[in-house]
């Protein structure tokens, strides 16, 4: 039967991300007692404002983010964001190195050609906690990710902080990715749940000009 995984975590005011940046804050622009009175009688609505960094919760890089005079989100092509097909590379035994460092060998046999090409880690299970933006995540190496490039991935996802390694001043996945207009999310959850093939990804960020990030609602549907 068809159904739909949610692969995205949970904004809420006060959370932290990625602990280099501030946390997200909510306010009422209009509470249901304000409003009440422009209503009839028992109606009313609430009317937030939220204040956050592009790069929080589940968030996608589009190439303005590393690229000036890029696509950024608001005019990044909505084909390589939705409906796209699927792939789950099952990468947990990184976290059995010293170093989890994500090769090209996790590709091997796996079709990622106009693909989304999710990068299945665990490290999700960290998340909410002071380790699991630390340092120490799994992350893509320069030629895993000039692979995705020559393969023809068409987006590239992974349950973790960032698809660098931290102490990589370069940015290379980053940098590779984004300059063949190779989306990232990051920061993906539920991918234990998804099979290797055979389902959809999608995950549009809002059309706001000027920003090279931006979170997305994240789900895979599968048939």
């Amino acid at each position: 039967m068809r159904r739909i995984v949610d692969l995205s975590h949970i904004i809420k005011p006060g959370m932290v991300t990625d602990h280099r940046l501030p946390a997200p804050t909510l306010s009422d622009v209009w509470t249901r007692e304000q409003s009440a009175p422009n209503y009839a009688p028992g109606v009313s609505f609430q009317i937030a404002s939220i204040h956050l960094p592009q790069n929080t919760g589940t968030y996608m890089d589009t190439p303005f983010h590393r690229h000036e005079g890029t696509p950024g989100v608001w005019n990044y092509p909505i084909e390589r964001t939705a409906d796209l097909p699927g792939v789950v590379i099952d990468a947990r035994a990184v976290l059995d190195q010293p170093k989890p460092a994500m090769g090209p060998e996790l590709l091997k046999g796996a079709d990622v050609e106009g693909a989304a090409v999710l990068f299945f880690t665990g490290w999700d299970r960290k998340w909410g906690t002071h380790d699991y933006g630390a340092g120490g995540h799994p992350f893509l190496t320069e030629s895993a990710a000039q692979a995705l490039v020559d393969r023809g991935a068409v987006l590239f996802g992974v349950d973790a902080l960032n698809a660098d390694d931290p102490m990589d001043l370069e940015r290379p996945a980053h940098t590779i990715l984004l300059r063949e207009n190779v989306a990232i999310v990051e920061n993906l959850t539920n991918l234990a749940e998804l099979p290797a093939t055979g389902f959809r990804f999608h995950a549009a960020p809002v059309k706001a000009q000027g920003l090279g990030s931006f979170p997305v609602r994240a789900y895979a549907v599968i048939d």
